[in-house]
């Protein structure tokens, strides 16, 4: 026997309320008439359509619901109602909108007839496809004479007092008379020619077929004064409400006697739905927006231009990033407190870069989200590169700058934040925790998807691609959210050289297309160069990128004074005992200079290293909290004698050795402002060298972008939770005889409870026969479910059998069955 032939019952018997049900199947019900539940429409639709609900809907999964009757209560509620509107596009939320406002059901033509006022051609060739957007997301459903929308959706959409429609349209006459006195209404049915009626019900229902009535209508408002409609033109797009005085002009109160203005409290009136729909000429809105705005290449390049200076922006994103991150090798900024950067850190990160706070602010970020840089993790934590900046930086650049671009393209952390205010007042500060954007992903994709429809070279206007993204997302609040993203997005792409003069670069097309853009990447960068131009001013132009030992070593000998396509590094004191307090020697320093410069050695760059060397070391500062000594007793002399060296507690111990308060590092750095060049040595006396990888973090992981709602399925769970559900409600469904005795009847829709005996004799009568059961089951974790079962083997206290709703055999405990019933005969 095949699950095929069997059958349900629940789709007569029971229908999922209005309240917690969505919209309806790709087709029709299984007999062609309109279904008259979610549940029967969703049942209605195949396995694909109903993968593809759950694909637009991840939120119904969690968990997988337990047949299509769970599914479709889960489809109608509140939360998950209100973030499926979030993601309509305009013209789908517009038939949403007109929906809301139309009569319950609402059929196609009166639909139609809200959106295009009959003359609109694009909304007309439009709707079909919003409207198959609305079922395909499960908040409409039923058929073309009988379009209903999700209830919970009309809640949220349709207007009332405290919350105006998007339509600007005002309550119904019956909903805005509610409150009204029948003898009043009868007052208002008088005035406007109408014979009186026994109750208030008919007499708004003769009312409200007046109101809709276009040519009675018409000649209502012939008789109107002119003053009267231009009260009724200031309210017919919206909002529907005025306030009015105690004792009201004429013009208002015409047309307050005849009901086309209605009391919405003592001093508000509002005018009707039927009247607004008159006088707009049936529309709910007084623009559509059915064809998504057209984004055209604003300006066209040259795609090897393009590249090209994508390739430069790769090229200066990379040094930026280094040198940010290896600024902060030896003393990092703190963390502060409450997690993040300090605006005095930030600010100094700028000074170095030579950039902007906010350029700042995303070079940090980046390289914190490329898990390049983190917290150490002490007591007193300060940020330091991680081991993965040391991998990263012997890696080709191509690769290097691939590595940045797929860490920024997903990142949910939103740099341009840093320095706005949170909810409760307070500053957002760079690494800090409030810097997570869930949307920030998906805006960034989107941009460079709609940069990658243009032609190759092509970049766009920002406004026309703003007011696209509008459109795809018109809900208020996530619509400014995703324009000020997508302003962001188009900055970073540039700086970052994933796009070059605003057209996406191939390296970005590829990065976007989820391939490795390092392949196109490497061509258009330059070759590192292996030497420098000294010059005599003690200045060395690299001209181009540095191969990397050639690189680090020079930026330890000397500071960089200019960047851009040929780096100025400038030789200073500081810099060259800087290198001398790494360990090298004034000949290392000679040799090496000679070795990877394309001109001689200027005089004046060799006598600053011999003099710098011929100092460095001479004198010796250890920790007593500190000592200096020195072999030339005159020197010590000369430094106790200067007012200067007052703040560092000096004292002479012996004619070589000088006693300080200061700690060592604080006596190094007196005495170097004071123009010497100690050096610090070990408790063996031996010289202390400052290596440039000194500190690094424990090995860190990159951080993890933060989901919008929830992650979309992959194929194999869709797959699956389908299976389930089917399974489920095959199992829900399925007929089953009635229980001969009147205690295993239970209720109605329940599953029956039937004795241990009575169980094993049905499930072994089954196994004899070959026939299929239906059966209750608790799991060892407690979970209840319903299955069909062919039993083939019932011993040992457990059943196997093969399971029709999961479609393999499994055995079953039967203490753990906690009924049993046979499936009627044409079940069989």
């Amino acid at each position: 026997m095949g699950t095929g032939r069997l059958t349900g019952r629940r789709d007569q018997e029971a229908t999922v309320p209005e309240a917690s049900t969505a919209a309806g199947s790709a087709g029709g019900s299984p007999a062609g008439s309109s279904p008259r539940s979610l549940a029967e429409a969703l049942r209605a639709r195949d396995d694909e359509a109903l993968a593809a609900l759950l694909r637009a809907r991840p939120d119904l999964l969690g968990p997988v619901p337990g047949d299509v009757t769970q599914l479709a209560g889960r489809a109608g509620t509140r939360a998950s109602v209100v973030r499926a509107l979030d993601r309509l596009d305009r013209f789908a939320l517009q038939t949403a909108e007109a929906l809301a406002v139309a009569p319950d059901p609402c059929p196609y033509p009166v639909l139609e007839g809200l959106l295009t006022g009959g003359e609109d051609e694009r909304a007309r060739a439009a709707l079909p496809d919003a409207l198959a957007t609305l079922r395909d997301q499960a908040l409409v459903w039923g058929d073309e004479d009988r379009v209903r929308l999700l209830r919970t959706a009309r809640e949220l959409l349709a207007p009332s007092a405290s919350r105006p429609s998007p339509t600007g349209l005002g309550p119904t006459v019956a909903e805005a008379t509610s409150g009204m006195s029948p003898t009043r209404v009868q007052e208002i049915v008088a005035t406007v020619g109408l014979p009186a009626t026994h109750d208030p019900v008919s007499a708004v229902a003769a009312l409200t077929g007046l109101f809709t009535d276009p040519q009675r209508m018409s000649a209502l408002l012939d008789e109107a004064p002119a003053e009267a409609h231009q009260v009724l033109g200031r309210l017919v797009w919206g909002p529907p409400y005025g306030e009015v005085t105690p004792n009201p002009t004429p013009p208002v109160r015409w047309l307050r006697d005849r009901g086309l203005l209605l009391p919405a409290s003592a001093r508000i009136v509002v005018l009707p739905r039927e009247v607004a729909l008159h006088l707009r000429g049936g529309l709910a809105h007084r623009d559509t927006a059915p064809v998504a705005p057209a984004v055209p290449a604003h300006r066209e390049h040259r795609p090897q231009l393009v590249d090209a200076n994508a390739a430069g922006q790769a090229l200066a994103a990379l040094a930026t990033v280094e040198e940010l991150v290896k600024s902060w090798e030896h003393a990092g900024p703190p963390v502060l407190r409450a997690g993040g950067l300090s605006v005095r850190d930030l600010k100094r990160a700028a000074a170095l870069l030579d950039t902007t706070e906010a350029q700042a602010a995303f070079w940090v970020e980046l390289a914190y989200t490329a898990g390049l840089l983190a917290g150490d993790g002490e007591a007193d934590e300060r940020y330091a590169p991680t081991p993965a900046f040391d991998r990263w930086v012997e890696l080709p650049p191509a690769e290097r700058w691939s590595h940045l671009a797929a860490a920024w393209l997903p990142a949910t952390r939103t740099a341009p934040l840093v320095g706005e205010q949170d909810a409760k007042g307070r500053t957002l500060s760079a690494l800090g925790p409030e810097l997570d954007r869930s949307a920030a992903p998906e805006v960034r994709r989107r941009v460079l998807e709609l940069l990658g429809d243009l032609p190759e070279g092509g970049s766009p206007d920002p406004q026309a691609l703003l007011e696209r993204l509008a459109w795809e997302r018109p809900v208020r609040g996530a619509s400014d959210l995703r324009a000020r993203l997508a302003r962001w997005v188009l900055e970073e792409s540039e700086v970052l050289g994933v796009t070059g003069r605003g057209a996406l670069s191939g390296p970005g097309r590829a990065l976007l297309e989820h391939r490795d853009p390092a392949p196109l990447l490497a061509p258009l960068l330059p070759e590192p160069v292996d030497h420098v131009l000294l010059q005599a001013d003690l200045t060395a132009v690299a001209p181009g990128p540095l191969r990397r030992p050639l690189g680090d070593t020079l930026a330890v000998l000397a500071d960089v004074e200019s960047k851009g396509g040929a780096t100025v590094y400038r030789f200073t004191p500081g810099s060259v005992r800087r290198a001398l307090d790494a360990g090298h020697a004034a000949a290392d320093l000679h040799a090496f200079l000679k070795e990877h410069s394309r001109t001689p050695v200027p005089q004046p760059l060799a006598y600053l290293i011999d003099d710098v060397a011929r100092r460095h070391g001479h004198l010796r500062v250890g920790a007593a909290s500190s000592y200096l000594r020195c072999d030339d007793d005159a020197m010590l002399g000369e430094i106790l004698a200067d007012k200067r060296s007052a703040a560092l507690g000096l004292r002479r111990l012996a004619p070589t050795v000088l006693a300080a308060q200061a700690e060592p590092t604080v006596l190094l750095e007196g005495l170097r402002a004071m123009g010497y060049a100690p050096a610090a040595e070990s408790r063996t006396g031996d010289v202390l060298v400052a290596r440039a990888d000194a500190h690094r973090t424990p090995v860190r992981s990159a951080p993890v972008p933060v989901p919008e709602g929830p992650p979309v399925p992959d194929r194999a769970l869709l797959a699956a939770a389908v299976r389930a559900i089917r399974a489920g409600d095959l199992a829900a469904t399925a007929v089953r005889k009635e229980p001969a005795t009147a205690s295993a009847a239970g209720v109605p829709g329940e599953l029956p409870r039937t004795s241990a005996a009575e169980t094993l004799a049905t499930v072994q009568a089954a196994a004899l026969t070959g026939s299929a059961v239906w059966i209750g089951y608790v799991n060892a974790e407690g979970a209840a479910s319903q299955r069909v079962i062919a039993p083939v083997r019932v011993e040992g206290g457990f059943v196997t059998g093969y399971d029709h709703t999961a479609d393999e055999v499994r055995t079953y405990a039967l203490h753990r069955i906690t009924g049993v019933a046979e499936l009627a005969d044409d079940q069989v």
